[in-house]
């Protein structure tokens, strides 16, 4: 116990230690107290000192941002130019101003205005408002700009004419996020004005996706034929159960482009306009079809989209064709000789479907089919209708989908094909969306090539259930029958080709 106390009192105090010398040559010191570690406390790690001195300091670059914008922009002090428009003025600073492609180029050529102390700015585009270019002028004194997305076009619109290259990319950023059932069409149409690709090609997508998945009677009174057009010729378009079903959204679409004032719910959109082609063709006298009429021939481009090959294979929608009498007659006519010729290949010529890949034949002529699946479960489906014999099932279960040829094994309502082997093209695509029509989960299959025997089953997909999310949207393409060749339906047929029936 001795030893022990004594080792303890032979330890001197710290706070009556004498100050030791410091060890960091070259530097005199002053320190009267020894740390613990033997080092006094001018003796910092250089490591940490550099750290501290690049370490940015966000809330003085904010607050001096700040004091900018309040003093220089909103209060004008020190302005050494006026710019006036739209019967507002605005103090502002050249130096600032020339962030601006329009300004700097005013500024610095042998403009008149180059050395002019106030500006008369001539507003040639009826977007721009006062707002707008309030808050465009304040982006050159400031380090960010807060967008609302119903202004965005607005701002565009004075960014575009001024020259700010990253207010405009901003605006077509905003524009990409706030795609909505509101705003699509007014959004393609600046993107399309002020020259945002980015922004046109989100919107086609968004339309493509929610057009025909969750119909609108705002949206489609908003939508001109331009891009109603590029919809249908798509073969991107998410399509909720057949082709009909194209035709009929587009009947509805085109009674509400000539009655806007229409303003009933949706669900008794199609009777309507059912009620209103039969008023019109009592008027005419069932003798000319609507799209010949004066009226109709605007939307005459958008209906020559229509796959009519997949409307006429079933009976009651051909009726439906004939009774509305929308479409010019040589194009019923038209399609009646080509799908009837198809119809003889297949049977004929033992046609068993593409035998080699041609993508550009798939987008143009695919049936275009889909269905919603609300919850997670099992299902399976056959969109029907003459399909040269190929009566394909579809199933969803246990998260795998799967392609069946059937034959024999199943009830069938229409001819099947017997023949060994049958050929088809095919891309699935699988798609949820957020209340917006924002696309929350997607996957596809891609264009696939597959050869199916009597009966046989195809595993098309295996789904991952993290990424599934309901409801969830099923679209596919079908080709059944070889490309059409490019040769006259009234040449003579190789010898070659002529064979029995297996």
């Amino acid at each position: 116990m001795g030893s022990l106390s004594s080792r303890f009192q032979s330890a001197p105090r710290l706070d009556e230690a004498e100050a030791a010398p410091c060890e960091r040559t070259g530097h005199g010191c002053e320190c009267k107290k020894r740390k613990r570690s033997s080092r006094c406390d001018c003796d910092s790690e250089p490591e940490e000192e550099e750290s501290l001195l690049d370490t940015p300091r966000r809330k003085k670059l904010k607050s001096t941002s700040k004091y900018i914008y309040q003093t220089l922009f909103l209060n004008g002090e020190n302005s050494d130019i006026q710019i006036c428009a739209l019967g507002q003025e605005w103090n502002l600073h050249k130096v600032y101003l020339c962030q601006s492609g329009y300004f700097s180029s005013m500024f610095s050529g042998s403009w008149k205005e180059s050395n002019m102390m106030v500006i008369e700015l001539e507003i040639p585009d009826q977007n721009i408002d006062t707002e707008a270019l309030q808050v465009v002028f304040g982006s050159l004194y400031r380090y960010d700009v807060l967008i609302k997305p119903s202004r965005v076009v607005s701002i565009l619109a004075a960014a575009c004419m001024l020259q700010l290259d990253g207010l405009i990319q901003q605006c077509g950023e905003t524009m990409k996020e706030n795609v909505s059932a509101k705003t699509v069409c007014g959004y393609y149409s600046s993107a399309s004005i002020y020259g945002l690709d980015s922004v046109m090609k989100k919107c086609l997508e968004w339309l493509l996706n929610n057009f025909m998945t969750n119909q609108n009677v705002d949206l489609m009174k908003e939508l001109g034929v331009d891009v109603m057009e590029q919809l249908i010729q798509s073969s991107d378009l998410f399509v909720m159960q057949v082709e009909m079903d194209i035709y009929t959204a587009l009947k509805k679409w085109m009674f509400l482009q000539l009655n806007p004032a229409w303003e009933r719910p949706l669900k008794q959109l199609l009777a309507d306009a059912d009620m209103w082609l039969c008023k019109r063709r009592s008027e005419l006298g069932e003798e000319e079809p609507f799209l010949d009429t004066e009226e109709g021939v605007a939307y005459a481009a958008v209906f020559r989209h229509v796959r009519l090959q997949y409307i006429i294979n079933d009976l009651a929608s051909a009726r439906i064709l004939e009774r509305d009498n929308i479409l010019p007659r040589d194009w019923l006519s038209s399609m009646y000789k080509q799908q009837w010729f198809a119809m003889l290949r297949t049977e004929h010529d033992n046609d068993i479907g593409p035998q080699e890949a041609n993508k550009e034949e798939f987008e143009l002529s695919s049936m275009r089919c889909g269905r919603k699946l609300s919850k997670d479960g099992d299902y399976c489906w056959r969109w029907t209708g003459f399909n040269f014999g190929f009566d394909l099932l579809v199933t969803y279960t246990n998260r795998f989908i799967v392609f069946k040829r059937n034959s024999l094994s199943q009830p069938c309502g229409g001819a099947v094909s017997l023949q060994p082997r049958r050929n088809l093209a095919y891309r699935l695509r699988l798609a949820s969306f957020d209340n917006s029509g924002k696309l929350v989960c997607s996957r596809t299959t891609g264009y696939q090539l597959l050869t199916l025997e009597k009966d046989q089953e195809y595993v098309v997909m295996n789904l991952d259930s993290r990424l599934l999310s309901f409801p969830l949207y099923v679209c596919c393409n079908f080709l059944y029958t070889s490309p059409k060749s490019d040769r006259p339906l009234d040449a003579p047929e190789p010898e070659s080709s002529a064979r029995s029936v297996s």
